[in-house]
C-alpha cells in the first residue's frame, strides 16, 4: 500500500494531518481565493480564450495537485508566462471561435501534461538545469515582452489581429494615432495598474484586489460602460466545468503538439525553480520527478475539464505562505470557494472592465522582466550576455514558440561548444609548489625531458574527438626534446563514447610508429570501465594506467633512466 501511496503525495499527508493546521489552511485558501479570481480571468482573456475558462483552468487544476503534487505550499494555476505561448497557439488556428479556441487550448493543456508525466517517470527532472540562466532570462524577458504587447490594445480599449509582436506594436501605434483608443478605459487601466504596482511592496495589502474591486466598482457605480464604452467582462455562465474530451482536426494537431511541448518546458522550468526555492526556504525536501507527474496530472485534468494549460505562479505561491498555508488543503480550499462562486454568484464580476483585466497581465508581465542579474552577467561574462539577448530577440521577432526553439537550440550549440574546445594544458614542475602545472601559466615550469605530460579538461566525446588528437600531436610536436613517451593527467575526463574511443586507438597506433608510449594516469574508474566495455583497456594494457600523475612521472624516470629532479 505504501509503495503505491508514493505516486499520491497528497494522500500521505492527509494520513498525517494535523487538526492545529486545518485552520491555517482555510483561512490560507480563502485569502488566495482572491488572488485566484481575478488573475484566472485575466490569464484566460490574455490567452485568447473566455474568462470563465481561466476558473475552470484554476479550479480543477488545484484539486488535481492536491493530489499528485509533493510540495505542499506550491500554488497551480493560469500562468502569465504560458499566455504567449498558448496564443500564439490558439489565435491563428481558432479564426475567432470561442468553442474551437476551448478545444485547442485544451488539447495543448493534455500535450503538456502528458509530456511532463513522461519526465516525470523517466526520472529526467534534471533536464531544466541544461538551460543556463541567461538563455533563462532571455526566453523569459521574451516572453515578458510578448505578453506585455498582446494586452496593450486592450489597456487602450481597442482590438487588433495579432500579426506577431512587433508588427503588432506598429499596429497599436496606427490605432492610436488614428483616434480609436478610449481614453476612459484606458484612465481605468492605467489605475489598476498603478495601485497594482504602488501597493507590491506592502505584502499584507492585496494590492491586486483592491485594484480589480476598485475598476469593478468605478465601472458599475459610475456607468463607464454605458456612458462611454469600456468595455467589461459581462456575466460568467453558471455552474462547473464539466468533463469534455476537446476535440480538434489533424490539421491543427501538428500545432498544438509543438505548443503543448512548449508550455511544458516553460511550466516544468519555472515549477521546477520554484518547488525547489519553497523547499529550501521550508526545510523540506520534494522530488522533481514527482513534481512533474503532479504538474503533468494537474494539466491534464485541465485539458479534460474545459481549461488550459497551467503552471506554478510565483505570485500566488507567496499569498499562499504569507496567509499561514500548511498544507496542500490550501489549494483544495481555494477551489472550492471559486467552485462556490461560479454557482452562487456568477453576475459578481460581470462590470469588471477589460482593460483592468490588460492592466493585471500587463503588471505580472512587468515581474517577468530580468534587467538587474543581466547587468551583472554583462559586467562578468559578455558572450552569455549576448546569448541572453538573442534569446530575447528571437521571441520578440519570431513570436513566443519559434523563441523557445531559438532559446533551445543555444542551450544545445552552448552545450556542445563548451565540450567541443575545452581548456588543455601542458604541465610541468614548479619550483615551490607541489603537483604539476600549465605552462602557460607558469612559463619557468621545468619539463620531464623526454616526457609530455597533457591534461584534457573535459569528457571525451564525437564533438571533440579530433580535437584531442591533434592538440596532443601538437603538443609532441612542441616539445623541447623528443618524445618518448606521453602521459594524459585524466583525471576531468569523466566520460568517453564510441567515437573518441576509435580515435584513441588510432592516435596510439600513429605514436607507436614513431616509437612513441602513450599512457594515461588517474583516469576515473567508471572510464576505466568503459574502456573494457570497448576493449580497449586489454589492449593498451594495465601497466598503461597510473594511479597519479607523480607515480607515471616516476615509473617514466626510472624505466629510461632520465635523471631529472622532481
Amino acid at each position: 500500500m505504501d509503495r503505491w501511496l508514493r505516486w499520491v503525495p497528497g494522500l500521505q499527508v492527509l494520513r498525517r494531518y494535523e487538526a492545529a493546521w486545518l485552520p491555517n489552511d482555510i483561512v490560507a485558501g480563502l485569502v488566495l481565493t482572491t488572488m485566484l479570481v481575478p488573475v484566472g480571468i485575466a490569464y484566460a482573456v490574455a490567452s485568447g480564450l473566455p474568462g470563465i475558462n481561466g476558473l475552470y483552468a484554476t479550479i480543477v487544476p488545484l484539486l488535481a495537485y492536491a493530489v499528485f503534487g509533493p510540495s505542499r505550499i506550491l500554488v497551480l494555476g493560469p500562468d502569465s508566462a504560458l499566455a504567449a505561448v498558448i496564443l500564439s497557439v490558439v489565435l491563428p488556428l481558432s479564426a475567432g471561435d470561442p468553442n474551437r479556441a476551448v478545444a485547442l487550448a485544451g488539447m495543448m493543456a493534455i500535450v503538456s501534461g502528458a509530456v511532463c508525466i513522461l519526465i516525470g517517470l523517466m526520472r529526467l527532472g534534471f533536464v531544466t538545469d541544461l538551460l543556463s540562466k541567461p538563455i533563462r532570462y532571455g526566453y523569459m524577458n521574451g516572453i515578458a515582452l510578448t505578453v506585455l504587447i498582446s494586452q496593450l490594445p486592450k489597456f487602450f480599449g481597442f482590438s487588433i489581429e495579432g500579426q506577431g509582436p512587433l508588427r503588432d506594436v506598429l499596429q497599436i501605434g496606427r490605432e492610436i494615432l488614428a483616434g480609436h483608443a478610449n481614453w476612459v478605459a484606458t484612465a481605468v487601466g492605467a489605475g489598476t495598474l498603478a495601485t497594482i504596482l504602488l501597493l507590491k511592496p506592502y505584502k499584507r495589502i492585496p494590492g491586486l484586489l483592491v485594484a480589480v474591486v476598485a475598476a469593478t466598482l468605478a465601472v458599475g457605480l459610475l456607468g463607464l460602460g454605458e456612458r462611454f464604452g469600456v468595455k467589461v467582462l459581462g456575466s460568467l455562465p453558471q455552474g462547473l466545468p464539466s468533463f469534455a474530451l476537446p476535440i480538434i482536426s489533424v490539421a491543427d494537431m501538428a500545432q498544438v503538439v509543438i505548443g503543448g511541448c512548449a508550455v511544458a518546458m516553460v511550466a516544468f522550468a519555472d515549477t521546477s525553480v520554484l518547488s525547489r526555492i519553497f523547499a529550501a526556504k521550508n526545510k523540506t525536501h520534494v522530488d522533481p520527478n514527482q513534481e512533474m507527474i503532479g504538474l503533468g496530472a494537474a494539466n491534464l485534468a485541465a485539458g479534460l475539464f474545459q481549461g488550459f494549460a497551467i503552471s506554478s505562479s510565483s505570485s500566488r505561491t507567496p499569498v499562499a505562505e504569507a496567509a499561514g498555508s500548511k498544507t496542500q488543503l490550501t489549494g483544495v480550499v481555494g477551489a472550492v470557494a471559486v467552485a462556490l462562486l461560479l454557482v452562487f454568484a456568477p453576475n459578481l464580476l460581470s462590470n469588471l472592465p477589460n482593460s483592468a483585466l490588460a492592466a493585471v497581465v500587463i503588471a505580472a508581465a512587468i515581474g517577468l522582466f530580468e534587467f538587474k542579474d543581466l547587468r551583472r552577467i554583462f559586467r562578468i561574462q559578455r558572450w552569455e550576455f549576448w546569448l541572453s539577448i538573442v534569446c530575447f530577440a528571437g521571441v520578440a521577432l519570431f513570436g513566443a514558440i519559434p523563441g523557445i526553439g531559438l532559446a533551445i537550440l543555444i542551450a544545445v550549440i552552448e552545450f556542445l561548444w563548451d565540450g567541443w574546445r575545452p581548456h588543455f594544458a601542458v604541465l610541468g614542475r614548479v619550483d615551490g609548489i607541489r603537483g604539476f602545472h600549465d605552462i602557460t601559466r607558469y612559463p619557468d615550469a621545468r619539463r620531464v625531458p623526454g616526457l609530455v605530460l597533457f591534461r584534457w579538461d573535459a569528457p571525451l566525446f564525437f564533438a571533440n574527438a579530433e580535437l584531442f588528437r591533434q592538440r596532443v600531436l601538437d603538443a609532441v610536436a612542441a616539445s623541447p626534446t623528443p618524445v618518448r613517451r606521453i602521459i594524459v593527467a585524466a583525471e576531468p575526463v569523466t566520460s568517453i563514447d564510441v567515437t573518441s574511443a576509435d580515435m584513441l586507438t588510432e592516435l596510439v597506433q600513429s605514436l607507436r610508429q614513431s616509437d612513441i608510449e602513450f599512457r594515461f594516469a588517474e583516469l576515473k574508474d567508471p572510464v576505466k570501465d568503459k574502456l573494457k566495455r570497448f576493449e580497449l583497456f586489454e589492449r593498451f594494457g594495465a601497466e598503461k594506467f597510473h594511479p597519479t600523475v607523480g607515480a607515471a612521472v616516476d615509473d617514466y624516470l626510472e624505466t629510461y633512466e632520465v635523471d631529472w629532479r622532481p
